[in-house]
């Protein structure tokens, strides 16, 4: 299926918004590419930098004492985190999506400005945190722009855990006629310009509710920052790895018509199907009180728990990046954040040290072999590699679990989820995710997993 979502479609088909948006600088940012990127142009020789993606994120004691606080300390413990000290103040927030306002006490911490080794087009945040019931965060982001110019504070994330005080949310229509939000991305309105982020700082903003001692804490903020090249196509890599991971297997598809207040139930529940898979590979579940609300007779009933915790009530959907991994660290010492990998060599790097990588890519039904669909956005967890370099892939647009382990073409695989531009179905010009994935491993991973996270761009 390619005209509409296919059976297996995620949420994050709805950013063909963003998708139409990039594609409105056409092949005119083609010819501006910067030199980090990979240029595959006809007749050009194939140029890459060291690391066209940089990564920043704050997690230890140090980090949380850096920065500007008013309200916040830092904790030291075996895994440094920030919390409500003496509460800065209350505000009043009214929820968009149930119209309940409510007073809070609040306390901030304001990084230091990071400057990024990449003038970025685009900067994704995410977060790991606790927020007991009665508590919540706000993640903002200010940038820098490369003419010295600001951006204003963009609010990223209003997020809390469970959705019984507010409900999580991204915030729509956050622009300033040169970049703007679109759910999880800040991106340059048009990189042909020239214009980029040069820098950023976040924002945190803890919550309370007010004559408590409730807190919650945070453990790792940060973001991600890429110069996205404009590419039909990506050079091949050679195989280099041949191991398969043993990752629980969850079908989307057998949820269908569950909980359709969250994203019309299964049919879209890709991205929580797949953090979900990840998360039990690193032995974290919910309870039988967690998941206490689910039908009893429904099959897999951690799977409709992770689409109702990880869900965008301003998106309208489980697709919202960092949702994801934010979800996957309220399990006990989890580490989880969105990134970008450069290739299929690096993915092996993370396969080889043990970490299954959660993917994200859109592509016609002729574009990926053995798939039967198509889709404008779908996450996958790749768990391995064939002895021939084939990529292993629990795929949960499958029709029941024992269907989900699927083998696909490298070629083809490595082009559909590597690329930043694609035709769709109309003949159209979009956007891809140009290596978009999610990273779950443990908070204190062994040696060879700091490693291969390091040589990725991830500590």
């Amino acid at each position: 299926m390619t005209s509409s979502p296919p059976p297996g479609a995620s949420s994050a088909a709805r950013r063909t918004v963003l998708a139409a948006a990039l594609a409105t600088v056409g092949t005119a940012a083609a010819s501006s590419a910067p030199a980090s990127a990979v240029d595959t142009a006809p007749g050009r020789r194939p140029r890459t930098s060291s690391r066209p993606i940089d990564n920043r994120f704050w997690t230890s004691y140090t980090d949380w004492r850096s920065g500007t606080r008013a309200g916040t300390r830092a904790v030291a413990s075996r895994r440094p985190g920030l919390v409500i000290g003496t509460p800065a103040g209350r505000t009043d927030y009214t929820d968009p999506h149930t119209g309940r306002r409510a007073t809070w006490e609040y306390a901030t911490w304001t990084s230091p400005e990071h400057t990024s080794t990449v003038p970025a087009t685009e900067v994704i945040a995410s977060w790991n945190a606790d927020t007991p019931a009665g508590t919540w965060i706000t993640v903002e982001l200010r940038g820098r722009y490369s003419d010295g110019t600001g951006t204003p504070w963009y609010v990223m994330g209003r997020w809390a855990a469970g959705d019984g005080d507010i409900r999580r949310t991204s915030v729509d229509d956050q622009k300033d006629g040169r970049s703007a939000v679109w759910t999880d991305t800040l991106a340059v309105d048009d990189p042909a310009t020239g214009l980029r982020l040069a820098a950023y700082r976040l924002r945190l903003t803890l919550l309370r509710e007010p004559g408590t001692r409730l807190t919650p804490t945070v453990w790792r903020a940060g973001a991600m920052a890429s110069d996205v090249p404009d590419r039909f196509t990506v050079p091949a890599s050679r195989p280099g790895l041949a191991r398969e991971l043993v990752v629980p297997r969850y079908s989307q598809n057998i949820h269908i018509g569950r909980y359709p207040e969250y994203d019309n139930g299964g049919e879209a529940w890709c991205s929580p199907t797949s953090s979900q898979m990840i998360l039990e590979y690193w032995g974290r579940r919910p309870t039988a009180e967690d998941l206490a609300w689910v039908d009893p007779d429904y099959t897999d009933p951690q799977v409709c728990h992770a689409a109702r915790h990880t869900f965008d009530f301003q998106y309208d959907g489980c697709g919202n990046w960092p949702f994801n991994a934010a979800y996957a660290a309220t399990y006990d010492g989890m580490n989880a954040v969105v990134t970008r990998l450069r290739s299929l060599t690096e993915l092996e790097t993370l396969i080889r040290a043990g970490i299954p990588v959660i993917t994200s890519q859109s592509f016609l039904a002729t574009e990926l072999t053995g798939a039967g669909y198509g889709t404008a956005g779908h996450l996958m967890t790749v768990i391995g590699f064939t002895d021939g370099g084939d990529v292993i892939a629990n795929d949960p647009a499958s029709p029941d679990n024992a269907a989900v382990r699927r083998v696909y073409r490298r070629r083809e695989w490595e082009n559909i989820w590597l690329r930043t531009k694609r035709h769709n179905a109309a003949g159209k010009v979009v956007s891809g995710t140009g290596g978009v994935c999610y990273l779950y491993w443990p908070a204190h991973p062994t040696s060879a997993q700091r490693r291969a996270l390091a040589a990725v761009g991830v500590r």
